[in-house]
């Protein structure tokens, strides 16, 4: 009976008398090893990117905005206020403005928000603060507003004029103190809400007296914690359907909700789908190559066992059996699977290193994937040699002598 160290020490030896066959031998396995490793690591740097994007548009949140003007007042207010584990809630509204600052005019979107919307939507402030429910005439800024929009740059503490066109056709123009520049939230791929770098925030209260007008165009909420996001979202679909004469039976037809509601949990669950197809995606491209490695092994053992016609013949002469023989190789098989997937694992953590700094994506490498690239090339070294290991088993001890 052949012992597995007499078999490892054996195998080893093999490989260490044909360098370059071995070295060519789990190339294709290094080579498709690095590339599913690298791409289950890009899969979850992708996956993380996008959380730490929505992250940055706040927390915990749930967003509703209507399809109609006249639709949402402080009754709707109040009653998702009242909702249990609700946070914080502010009433928005969104209108294209003309924004005067020394003499030069831009058409900028502005947000009309309550205090609460600091902590609801994630605001970094980079100067000044963020207005208080008891500021009338005040103005947060965007980065790109007061740096790039106009030709001179806005600074805390000056001033704007601010024009609204009100539903009539009527304009209606104020200035506005400058008293907060909000940081560059540094989003690239997703925006849940209001863009605050290329937007102007003032009370939303001010913005209504100023349109002339009482209703809502939605409201932002936050709330405790990430398990309360979709049933307290849930909840607050009943409760605003309800105060407009929707039945709960007709919640989830979209044609007849004259309102769109949407929450964290959604969107996470859209781009788990997201970061789970890409991750499919690249896995399918490397498996290619790990499949071509794996034919690679095999042909090359195939042509081993030709080569080695001879030495089959002398190890059975000296009594060798056939399990011996297939041991022999399945062991070469598996030794240069190990190689090749330790080598291969590596390269992949390293170009994946590599390819998440050029993209600038956030670097995850959980560590099965170690586990996961060795395991994978072993088992294809084992698959890989059991042909050519078999084959090697069957031959003629004398024809083996005679061949070689």
């Amino acid at each position: 009976m052949l012992k597995f160290s007499q078999a490892l020490h054996l195998s080893i030896g093999s490989i260490s008398s044909y360098k370059l066959r071995s070295a060519l031998t789990t190339l294709g396995i290094i080579i498709g090893i690095a590339a599913v490793v690298a791409n289950v690591s890009l899969g979850a740097s992708f996956n993380q990117f996008f959380v730490d994007e929505l992250g940055s548009q706040g927390s915990n949140f749930i967003v509703i905005y209507n399809e109609d003007i006249n639709l949402f007042y402080d009754n709707q207010l109040e009653a998702i206020r009242n909702t249990p584990k609700v946070e914080g809630v502010s009433p928005i509204r969104q209108q294209l403005a003309g924004v005067t600052y020394i003499s030069t005019i831009r058409q900028i979107d502005i947000q009309g928000s309550s205090a609460d919307y600091e902590k609801i939507g994630n605001i970094q402030l980079e100067a000044g603060n963020f207005f208080s429910d008891q500021d009338k005439y005040a103005a947060v800024l965007g980065s790109d507003v007061a740096y790039e929009k106009f030709d001179q740059k806005i600074s805390y503490r000056n001033s704007i004029d601010i024009e609204f066109i009100r539903r009539d056709g009527t304009p209606v123009e104020h200035s506005f103190k400058v008293i907060g520049i909000i940081d560059s939230p540094d989003t690239t791929f997703i925006q849940t809400g209001a863009e605050s770098d290329v937007r102007i925030f003032i009370p939303i209260n001010t913005m209504n007296e100023m349109l002339g007008i009482e209703d809502y165009g939605g409201f932002s909420i936050t709330v405790e914690d990430a398990e309360s996001v979709r049933p307290v979202s849930d909840e607050i679909d009943k409760k605003i359907a309800r105060s407009l004469g929707v039945s709960e039976r007709e919640l989830d037809n979209e044609d007849v909700k004259p309102y769109t509601i949407f929450n964290q949990a959604d969107i996470l669950d859209q781009l788990d789908e997201l970061s789970t197809g890409l991750t499919s995606l690249f896995i399918s491209v490397a498996l290619i190559s790990l499949i071509v490695g794996s034919i690679g092994i095999m042909n090359i053992m195939l042509v081993t066992v030709t080569e080695r016609t001879k030495e089959i013949g002398l190890l059975r002469s000296l009594g060798f059996t056939r399990s011996n023989i297939l041991s022999l190789f399945i062991t070469e098989s598996i030794i240069l699977g190990l190689i090749g997937g330790i080598l291969g694992t590596f390269l992949g953590l390293v170009g994946s290193y590599a390819a998440v700094t050029i993209l600038g994506l956030p670097y995850i490498f959980p560590m099965y994937l170690f586990v996961l690239g060795v395991g994978i090339a072993v088992g294809v070294g084992l698959i890989a040699g059991v042909y050519p290991a078999n084959k090697a088993s069957k031959l003629d001890p004398v024809d083996s002598l005679r061949k070689g």
